[in-house]
């Protein structure tokens, strides 16, 4: 073989390869939801609960206002995984709403220590995401 074949034949077997990358990418869908999940810890009372928040909307949680604005989950034959993007505030006790941004970013369900609030009082770790 010359080197112009095995040139060639290189070519041919990583455009193979990226091709195939390529569609491994396309494969990775998201399901987009309208629902987050989010369990949620007050440290003091040893309390845990579950709240579901609308995409779009808000909730709150003691002191805690939860504000969801994206939230998809991967197809069922795919490797399990959420996602959302959360924005947490704390607004305080009494009268003055001061609306402290505490975390504003992405949950994922699957490492919730990377990506959960941790807080003196709260704990809030995404639990997954609905299609309902």
């Amino acid at each position: 073989m010359n080197i112009l074949s095995i040139f060639l034949s290189s070519l041919i077997f990583f455009s193979g390869f990226l091709i195939d990358q390529n569609k491994l990418a396309v494969a990775s869908s998201w399901i987009d939801s309208k629902t987050a999940e989010l369990q949620l810890l007050d440290k003091i009372t040893a309390r845990i609960s579950t709240k579901l928040v609308r995409v779009g909307g808000v909730a709150e949680f003691g002191t805690l206002e939860f504000r969801v604005h994206y939230c998809a989950f991967r197809p069922p034959e795919e490797p399990p995984e959420n996602a959302a993007f959360i924005m947490i505030y704390d607004n305080g006790y009494g009268d003055k709403k001061l609306q402290n941004v505490l975390f504003s970013g992405w949950m994922f369900a699957s490492s919730p220590a990377i990506s959960g609030l941790e807080h003196p009082v709260y704990d809030v770790t995404l639990l997954s995401c609905h299609k309902d």
